[in-house]
């Protein structure tokens, strides 16, 4: 009988909300469960095997309350199922530090926790909430620009030998620093940045590579995306959005032949548009030249729900990392983090990485 995987859940927005609505929407549903799902099962895991048995977040309207109540607390705005309709749950939301503060652009929307505890003592106590709880992965969804508490968590996962993945743009598993106190105490870390099934960064690559695979010279291309939920209205604010910009640049530039220069790629969100709520809009654009250096474009818009393209890529991140420990493998989970991340260690193209991955659940 296969064993449950057991999970803790670090920032209690909108991407965890689509994980675990989408998870119950399967289990009503499944004669879905063939849509949208890239693997039934990883080595006998599939998607019900994960139990969610704590969450921690720094608003005061979702500390406290059960997950399965804290995941449609303002200003989440993922209803796919009733909240009346989602089954209770023993799991709590815990406080969790906010070291890098709340956006500018957010603040309106996100009431931090008064808290009287130091970060030591939050530290120690949650230490001992995931003992309880008998957690075996952190997975962390903070906002954007939250490079302190993404520290303070990867640091947490190494005392507690708990594995981490990672889904945003902070550098843990592609950091060498970070990496190498992983691998020495042989806990799995993935990450970093987590892709989009379909999204906007994996189709801007991937016919990024077409092109230059197919002998043109790409001299140059953009990305442009707006969204409506608070995901974009915290990018808003340029200081937080350094790391992402790198993250979904480089992912692009891994794939060509020949780097392009800086001020001939642009690759990054863009705007706020609060009407669009969780659909993300991309803007792509590419040119180059081809036979007899004749020039050419291409222009692609893609419209997708933001945080359901990113839950069906985390499901298998999270079973790939409990594979990991099942198997005493530390360290930057190398196929994975390249498979499912947008800034890995190590970068590969998506068909490389897809064939690594499914060696590494093989056991090859």
């Amino acid at each position: 009988m296969v064993k449950r995987i057991r999970v803790g859940l670090v920032g209690i927005g909108n991407c965890f909300a689509g994980l675990i609505q989408g998870i119950e929407y399967y289990r009503q549903n499944p004669s879905q469960e063939v849509t949208g799902i890239i693997h039934d099962k990883l080595a006998g895991y599939g998607i019900h095997d994960i139990d969610f048995v704590c969450g921690f977040d720094v608003g005061d309207n979702k500390v406290g309350k059960l997950l399965n109540e804290a995941i449609y607390e303002y200003p989440n705005m993922v209803n796919w199922i009733p909240k009346e309709a989602m089954p209770k749950t023993d799991a709590k939301v815990y406080e969790s530090p906010a070291l890098d503060g709340v956006g500018i652009w957010v603040e309106n929307r996100i009431k931090p926790l008064q808290t009287t505890k130091t970060d030591k003592q939050l530290a120690e106590e949650i230490k001992q909430i995931l003992k309880d709880n008998g957690v075996e992965i952190i997975v962390s969804y903070l906002p954007v620009g939250s490079d302190q508490v993404t520290a303070f968590w990867a640091q947490i996962c190494l005392d507690t030998n708990t594995a981490f993945v990672n889904c945003i743009p902070s550098f843990i598993a592609s950091d060498e620093t970070w990496a190498k106190k992983f691998k020495e105490k042989n806990i799995p870390v993935i990450g970093d940045d987590i892709k989009g099934q379909v999204g906007a960064t994996i189709v801007h690559r991937t016919l990024a590579k077409l092109c230059s695979d197919r002998g043109t010279k790409i001299e140059k291309t953009y990305q442009i995306n707006v969204g409506g939920n608070t995901d974009f209205l915290n990018m808003k604010e340029q200081d937080r959005l350094a790391s992402k910009r790198i993250s979904k640049t480089e992912s692009v530039q891994s794939q060509l032949k020949e780097r392009l220069a800086d001020d001939q790629i642009y690759v990054g969100p863009s705007d706020f548009i609060p009407f669009l709520g969780n659909t993300k809009l991309m803007f792509m654009r590419i040119e180059g030249r081809q036979w007899a250096n004749i020039p050419y474009n291409m222009e692609v818009r893609l419209e997708v729900d933001d945080k359901a393209n990113s839950a069906g890529i985390v499901i298998d991140a999270i079973r790939l990392a409990k594979i990991a420990l099942d198997r005493g493998i530390g360290g930057p989970i190398i196929p994975a983090s390249a498979y499912l991340m947008k800034h890995p260690l190590e970068q590969m193209s998506d068909v490389q990485a897809k064939i690594d991955c499914e060696k590494f659940v093989e056991g090859k």
